[in-house]
């Protein structure tokens, strides 16, 4: 990249990655919080319900023969979503900004729980049907059908299929062809040609296939990543209470002496924590809301839950479990980062097959992520050009670029990501923002025929 552009993406990369940026996310999440009365967390119970009901929906409703469940279309957003982020993202987060980052990761999760609910909601409300019978949908819609603001959603879709080939593909690429070559000592060239051929073949069903290849995909690859780090803490169960407490204290830690640095510290820790948060989840992205437009659902309502959940298991779940794993080790501190932070806190309670462990999860979730932002960016090129016609380009693109991804040094394309990232944060914000009174209009119309529901069935009980 020609020095001139390197030096203008990093002033847009300061930005992006910045405290008003980070404070505009968050605060946005804070809005619709205080909107929708805190639906993520008096409503929490419905979202278990809602769970455990559609995971026994094995099958869309006739008349959408292009539809998927709504358990599908959670899998599905769950593969864009569990990156390679919840391994080496929140290891990064721990060795820069501290423990403390740790509490405001679940802080911003909080918040993003509903940022997240709003998106899809909206995304639900606005879809439309394709020429084939297809549900279409996300922030493009949204920003075109409810605030008419086409060249906005234009502006998404664009940034959102940059953001595929970068976020989405080669970086996950190059992370799990890296992951097997160190872990197995497999060849580089043999796997990415393996990673960029599997995800062709699954890009060839469309959604249909996507959806049906993750709803059994996420689920083991998730078991098998959270079945090891529950080992590790098992061994080192005597550890997890001073674990907690020392994230809290590093969260709040004024008073120790030199309060001036040790604030810059929790500040630190804050911007950290919320950065890795953020972008660990995608909650203010709105890229997920695509998947979940495609659900064959008669509640926007509804289906947004299943996106409460999603952030829950992202972010309150996962990247704890590889918080506990770093900090029961005791190696947060020790210089290590990354995927070697990761890889030494496993090891050091399993021994040699923690390399395996972290080679395979690795893998497999930057394998799902790539099913997941190929479905992202094909959807906005249909969106862009109406209809198939960018199809096929797209997809050669992105298969192309997954086997160049996995053999490329990507220090810039991950900078590079990030911004774009940040930047369809931007309009998808402002969307919901405007939007939030609808959200809020169709929660509450959701809790009042719930609750005559509810008292219709209690009252038939004692006839």
């Amino acid at each position: 990249m020609p020095e001139i552009l390197q030096q203008i993406h990093q002033v847009i990369h300061q930005l992006i990655s910045g405290p008003a940026m980070l404070l505009w996310m968050v605060g946005v999440g804070i809005f619709l919080s205080v909107r929708t009365r805190f639906f993520q967390f008096t409503h929490f119970i419905d979202v278990f319900k809602t769970l455990f009901h559609g995971i026994f929906k094995t099958k869309p409703k006739s008349g959408h023969k292009s539809g998927i469940t709504p358990f599908q279309s959670l899998t599905t957003a769950l593969a864009g979503t569990l990156g390679t982020g919840n391994i080496v993202g929140v290891a990064t987060a721990l060795a820069a900004g501290g423990p403390g980052a740790v509490f405001w990761m679940w802080v911003s999760a909080f918040f993003g729980m509903v940022t997240k609910y709003a998106e899809i909601v909206l995304a639900v409300r606005y879809r439309k049907t394709n020429a084939k019978g297809e549900y279409t949908g996300g922030p493009m819609y949204y920003m075109e059908h409810g605030l008419h603001w086409k060249k906005a959603g234009s502006v998404y879709a664009v940034l959102c299929i940059l953001a595929s080939f970068g976020i989405g593909n080669t970086t996950q690429a190059n992370a799990a062809v890296e992951a097997l070559h160190a872990g197995f000592g497999f060849s580089k060239g043999g796997c990415a040609f393996l990673l960029a051929f599997l995800a062709g073949l699954v890009m060839l069903g469309g959604i249909r296939r996507i959806g049906k290849i993750t709803e059994k995909f996420v689920p083991v690859m998730a078991v098998f990543y959270t079945g090891a780090a529950f080992v590790v803490l098992f061994q080192n169960a005597g550890a997890i209470p001073e674990a907690f407490v020392l994230i809290f204290r590093s969260a709040f830690n004024f008073r120790a002496v030199g309060g001036g640095i040790t604030g810059y510290f929790v500040l630190r820790s804050l911007r950290y924590g919320v950065s890795r948060g953020v972008f660990s989840n995608e909650a203010g992205l709105g890229s997920s809301s695509i998947a979940h437009a495609a659900a064959d659902t008669d509640s926007p309502v509804r289906q947004g839950m299943w996106g409460i959940f999603e952030v829950f298991v992202d972010t309150i779940v996962m990247c704890t479990l590889t918080t506990l794993v770093i900090l029961t080790s005791g190696l947060w501190n020790s210089g290590l980062d990354g995927a070697t932070l990761t890889l030494a806190a496993f090891t050091q309670a399993l021994g040699k097959p923690a390399g395996w462990i972290i080679a395979v999860s690795t893998a497999l979730f930057a394998f799902a992520a790539l099913l997941g932002w190929s479905y992202y960016g094909e959807k906005c090129m249909e969106y862009l050009f109406h209809g198939k016609r960018g199809q096929w380009v797209y997809r050669f693109c992105y298969i192309a670029l997954a086997w160049v991804g996995g053999l490329a040094q990507l220090e810039l394309v991950w900078d590079i990501a990030d911004t774009l990232n940040g930047l369809m944060a931007i309009p998808n914000l402002a969307a919901l923002l405007l939007l939030s009174g609808e959200v809020k209009h169709l929660t509450e119309n959701y809790i009042a025929t719930s609750a005559r529901s509810d008292k219709i069935l209690r009252s038939s009980k004692y006839r």
